[in-house]
């Protein structure tokens, strides 16, 4: 099977390494890809977010599965093209992929199908905004509607900043969501979906915030562990009972079935399980870690949910291991980063029993420099996670250039028993507020 893999970053960069350990993938391409994939894979000039460009790539190689990474592709159409064309795709259609390209769009979803959620609003002026926010109270969650990299959240006990960032998205020409604050650990859970049926992979938490501590504005993600040693046992099948499978049914009678990644973002409240919020695609930088642990091979699985026939899959295969994932920034992220800053010491990283993924990276001169705002990914793992995380910090000690910055305590909480999970995780309807959403009309609750 030759695969093409769309996307620059570090997700890709895992998804390439991940399909080429598969038996069953003869070939695998990326576009555009960076430095780093293209040491691992052909790398192709393309504008991933034109379908008409990538499908005429596709057809070039003769792929025969395209993974198709990021979001923006997606909410292009990109899969719709290449399945017109005649190529099996992994990643949801444009109409599927409303799942994260409005978050508005999200909620109405998650209240169709029951799903737990956060209260939220749906505002388009000022004074809708200030009346959400009054309404729901400090902390203030205020939430771009569109796609905005991870980068469009703010979550602020000030007002006033609430609103600056509310009345930026509206002189962007969009809407915000804005929601009540939902308190407890974050957990990520990727679903492999074939429209019909799904495949969770293990969970995980990232690390949004800039700086140690959770503090400063929220990026793509500084890094983040796998599997959970703090998780409820059943977490995993509650998530698919209660959130997945129930979207999944709701998205396929609206004619819009979903194939691809089904990130589920949650929180794990006082009050038990709820949805933060749905991604279309594997996230970045939990795929970096969950990845390195799989053992089942991706191209057959990824296949599959392509084909419709998750059904056939096997019980997927884990390494018996803890993986945790450090992500090095460029300098003034996640602002306006610093470009073309000299990289030095990746080998002596990998030595050292790292691997190092590439999201902002490129070639100049013949030295790999940087490109992009988060720059690498140092994935590691071991016997235990506090081994995993000694393991990964000893290969970001290798890696330096101008202005690099990373956090610090990655993984460190939960090896400090500092986590846990207040309150309960499962629905049965015997909980208030169990069925909580948010109406496409924007009121606060069914």
């Amino acid at each position: 099977m030759k695969t093409l893999v769309i996307g620059p970053g570090g997700r890709e960069h895992a998804l390439v390494r991940a399909l080429a350990q598969d038996s069953s993938v003869s070939e695998v391409h990326a576009a555009p890809g960076n430095a780093g994939i293209a040491q691992d894979a052909p790398c192709h000039p393309v504008d991933a977010q034109d379908p008409q460009a990538v499908t005429a790539l596709a057809r070039e190689l003769g792929a025969e599965l395209v993974v198709v990474g990021p979001e923006a592709p997606l909410a292009a159409g990109v899969a719709d093209a290449l399945r017109e064309a005649g190529f099996l795709v992994y990643g949801p259609s444009k109409a599927a992929a409303e799942l994260e390209a409005s978050k508005a769009f999200a909620k109405e979803v998650m209240a169709a199908g029951e799903v737990p959620t956060a209260m939220a609003r749906v505002a388009s002026t000022e004074e809708e905004a200030r009346d959400a926010l009054e309404a729901f109270g400090a902390p203030h969650v205020v939430k771009d509607d569109g796609l905005a990299a991870g980068k469009g959240v703010v979550v602020t006990d000030d007002l006033e900043e609430a609103l600056a960032h509310a009345r930026s998205c509206f002189e962007a020409g969009g809407k915000v969501v804005i929601e009540e604050f939902l308190d407890g650990p974050e957990v990520s859970l990727f679903a492999v979906c074939d429209g019909e049926r799904a495949v969770p992979l293990e969970p995980a938490q990232d690390f949004k915030r800039i700086f140690d501590g959770d503090s400063g504005p929220n990026t793509g993600g500084m890094g983040a562990y796998s599997p959970l040693p703090w998780a409820p046992e059943g977490l995993v099948e509650e998530i698919m009972e209660r959130v997945v499978e129930p979207t999944l049914r709701v998205m396929a009678e609206r004619g819009t079935p979903f194939v691809g990644t089904l990130f589920c973002g949650l929180a794990l409240t006082s009050r038990g399980l709820r949805v933060i919020e749905f991604n279309v695609r594997f996230g970045d930088p939990e795929t970096q870690a969950v990845l390195s642990r799989l053992r089942s091979p991706l191209g057959v699985l990824l296949r599959r949910a392509a084909e419709g026939r998750l059904s056939e899959q096997s019980p997927l295969e884990w390494a018996p291991s803890y993986a945790v994932d450090v992500v090095m920034a460029a300098g003034n992220y996640p602002d306006s980063p610093r470009k073309g800053d000299p990289i030095e010491g990746i080998e002596a990283a990998e030595a050292r029993g790292a691997s190092v993924l590439h999201a902002g990276t490129a070639e100049k001169d013949g030295r790999t420099v940087t490109s992009g705002g988060r720059v690498l990914a140092v994935v590691a793992q071991g016997k235990t996670l506090a081994e995993a995380r000694d393991n990964a910090y000893a290969g970001v000690d290798e890696i330096r250039w101008e202005g690099e910055q990373h956090r610090t305590d990655i993984a460190r909480k939960a090896i400090d028993g500092e986590i846990s999970v207040a309150g309960p995780i499962g629905f049965r309807g015997d909980h208030p507020g169990d069925r909580e959403g948010a109406s496409p009309s924007g009121e606060a609750g069914l």
